[in-house]
């Protein structure tokens, strides 16, 4: 389920004078969705997340140069594996 901005700025509210599980019971949602909030905040800060609940992308171009070659890194290491594979597959067939 998706929560808008000002449901989880009100829930965090509530769960910094209360606690987390009474807010969370009082509001309908899981104990772990309120706290996995109260993390993101305590990790992130309080503007991290847009009404949509999903992380909001930096504007500074170094950072998403940062995020486009961390990607781009994960392509290549996954591709990498693949092919060790294949050449330990080959290298069996070639010894038989």
């Amino acid at each position: 389920m998706q929560y808008d901005k000002s449901f989880k700025e009100e829930a965090l509210k509530l769960s910094d004078e209360i606690g987390v599980k009474a807010p969370a019971a009082q509001l309908g949602i899981p104990y772990y969705t309120l706290s996995g909030w109260r993390n993101n905040r305590k990790k992130y800060g309080a503007d991290l997340y847009c009404g949509s609940g999903h992380k909001q992308m930096s504007a500074d171009p170094v950072e998403q140069r940062i995020r486009e070659l961390e990607k781009e890194n994960a392509e290549l290491k996954h591709a990498n594996e693949i092919l060790q594979e294949a050449l330990g597959f080959f290298a069996q067939r070639r010894k038989k």
